[in-house]
């Protein structure tokens, strides 16, 4: 396994538990109805879904090179 290729799988393992972290703010926003709180959650799961694509297309770049 080349350096690129670890990078990119580091990367997206990341991204999955910003993304389960996230969801867990999401979930704890929306039970106490924190709307600030739950802004918060959704821009962080928005960073997690950029985050898991740039990984991918880094992926698929080390894979057709």
């Amino acid at each position: 396994m080349n350096i690129k290729k670890a990078r990119g799988l580091l990367g997206l393992a990341g991204a999955v538990a910003g993304a389960a972290g996230a969801f867990s703010g999401f979930r704890a926003a929306r039970a106490k109805n924190d709307k600030l709180a739950l802004a918060n959650a959704i821009a962080s799961i928005a960073v997690a879904i950029t985050g898991a694509a740039l990984a991918v297309r880094a992926l698929r770049k080390d894979e057709l090179a």
